[in-house]
């Protein structure tokens, strides 16, 4: 009897060792084809921590190191600390993507003891476009204050790049505006390595010649255009083609184009070029309004037909909003002195309302001035998606409108602005038909062979000319960034609708898509937090280790049942 019993051990001990050499085998398996094969799992259900194909394509070419500095280090709220987190996990995730060419160093710049010398590295950072926040919250019951820096530096071959991690729409709440912040992220840094490493070969062309904004009103437009592609700039009556460029900017034209000047641009389309105008229905300016006032009437461009044959109208109309800009005026005199007030000026429309699309996903608020109304119309194969819309408190009015700054002196009537949203931004995908379909071409074209119907392209259309205008400094003689209005020190979103627009057009499935993320924001009952604080710290810190120590106790004892017949 004993014999047998140890011959049965001896079998058993036999059988527990080659299973044990069979689950080491299978582990150093598995591990060598994880090594080989790499892939990550994302279980979340809003895909939060998936990179785009497009990204990991960017990330795999790098050539060199590439070295993102995070200045959002250091002691803030817990909002703060979420968007700290998922940059880090994202810069993670490109790391990875990479090969092992990206490094990041998380930065805190108020950990500089000397404050002469803290002083100074934030006036630096400041000087490359970091720019800190002074943030407010209440922390257990008690009002604290932090001065964050949300935003890093991105280094490659040494060129850099500021970027800011604090985005999201002004507008909305500090939990909403931290949530869209941290789906911009990766967007945010993947647009920034871009800029900094990859140097575009696509071509930009500004055209001229009807009277559109001078260089110096689009100084910054076409400077941030640089950064990404090839600018061109040229008159349209002396180019004899557009051929070579691969997207054409008419911006605020004043005189009519001729039948030769659209069948270049039309001809243009119909072989895949894309364009993007901002133009302006009606012939308004602030210099005539405060000169004592205008009528504002239509202008005579020459180029309804050809926007008409595409899909879209540029009414000739006004829109006033009671979401709009203000302007300084004159309000009274202080003895000889003259008091000025900021005033409501209900011909700048702050546009603040935008549909679901990448070029327009968490934007902020973009400024204005002397804006019109769009209206489609018929165009087979044209697919026609509103960007950007006025409030619900809006009015349009219909020509000779008069423009006074008296005006905006008057007692505001809610019951004239119910004309609600109203849109003033157009994107137009499809093949187009041309305007010279079945006809023939212009006396002096050089292409006398008439495409009529187009390649897939795309052409976006604003009723706003003055969109992209910057301001230029009366003292230095220097030009605003856009979208900065002067008189309130604010900057707008004038400057990522015109960028996030061109980008759509030359690559609409490419990076910009990446600002399609959303991540859903679910925010804790602060009253239950408050009040059942004690019960959830001690479920979370005592209940794990009451279950580990009742497996260790069953698993002893089923142990001890297995085995003490032997």
């Amino acid at each position: 009897m004993v014999t047998v019993t140890t011959v049965q051990q001896k079998s058993k001990s036999k059988s527990d060792i080659l299973r044990f050499v069979s689950w080491v085998a299978a582990i150093i398996l598995l591990n060598a084809l994880a090594g080989a094969a790499f892939f990550r799992i994302d279980l979340t259900a809003d895909k939060r921590y998936t990179i785009a194909p497009v990204t990991k394509q960017m990330l795999g070419n790098l050539q060199e190191e590439v070295v993102v500095d995070v200045y959002l280090e250091g002691d803030f709220p817990a909002g703060f600390k979420r968007l700290q987190q998922s940059v880090r996990e994202t810069l993670d995730e490109f790391r990875i993507y990479s090969g092992g060419n990206l490094r990041y160093n998380f930065i805190d710049p108020n950990a500089i003891t000397d404050k002469t010398q803290r002083n100074e590295y934030i006036a630096s950072l400041a000087k490359k476009g970091i720019i800190p926040t002074n943030v407010k919250a209440t922390e257990e019951g008690k009002q604290v204050e932090r001065l964050v820096f949300p935003g890093a530096v991105v280094r490659y071959k040494g060129k850099e790049t500021a970027v800011n991690l604090l985005k999201g729409n002004l507008s909305a709440s500090p939990d909403q505006r931290l949530n869209q912040s941290v789906e911009g992220i990766e967007y945010e840094l993947a647009s920034a390595i871009r800029k900094t490493a990859f140097q575009g070969n696509k071509v930009i062309g500004y055209i001229t010649g009807q009277g559109e904004l001078e260089m110096q009103q689009v100084t910054d437009l076409l400077g941030s255009l640089q950064e990404y592609y090839r600018v061109a700039r040229g008159e349209l009556s002396e180019i004899p083609t557009l051929k070579g460029l691969d997207l054409i900017i008419v911006a605020k034209p004043t005189s009519q184009f001729t039948e030769l000047d659209k069948y270049k641009i039309d001809q243009f389309i119909m072989n895949g070029g894309k364009a993007v105008f901002f133009v302006d229905a009606m012939n308004a300016n602030m210099d005539s309004a405060a000169a004592g006032g205008m009528f504002a009437i239509p202008y005579n461009l020459n180029l309804d037909d050809l926007l008409f044959r595409y899909g879209v109208r540029l009414n000739p109309t006004l829109v006033m909003d009671l979401n709009s800009g203000f302007i300084p005026m004159v309000t009274g005199y202080l003895g000889d002195r003259p008091q000025t007030e900021m005033i409501n000026w209900r011909f700048y429309p702050l546009l603040n309302n935008f549909s679901k699309h990448p070029v327009t996903r968490n934007l902020d608020a973009v400024y204005t001035r002397f804006v019109g109304t769009i209206d489609t119309v018929k165009a087979d194969g044209i697919r026609k998606t509103p960007l950007v819309y006025t409030s619900a408190y809006s009015r349009v009015l219909q020509p000779p409108v008069p423009v006074t700054l008296e005006e905006a002196r008057m007692e505001v009537n809610p019951e004239l602005f119910r004309a609600g949203p109203q849109p003033v931004g157009y994107l137009l995908e499809g093949k187009f038909t041309s305007l010279f379909k079945n006809r023939r071409a212009p006396q002096g074209a050089q292409e006398q062979q008439v495409r009529g119907e187009g390649a897939v392209t795309k052409v976006a259309v604003f009723s706003d000319g003055d969109l992209v205008r910057n301001e230029i400094n009366p003292r230095t003689g220097q030009a605003y960034a856009l979208g900065f209005d002067r008189y309130n020190n604010i900057t707008f979103a004038n400057r990522e609708l015109a960028l996030n627009t061109i980008h759509y057009l030359l690559d609409a499935k490419g990076l910009i898509n990446v600002r399609s993320k959303e991540i859903q924001l679910r925010p804790l009952d602060k009253v239950r937090v408050k009040e059942e604080k004690t019960y959830w710290q001690l479920l979370n810190l005592v209940a794990p280790i009451l279950v580990l120590g009742l497996f260790g106790v069953a698993r002893f004892y089923l142990r001890k049942r297995k085995y003490e017949r032997f």
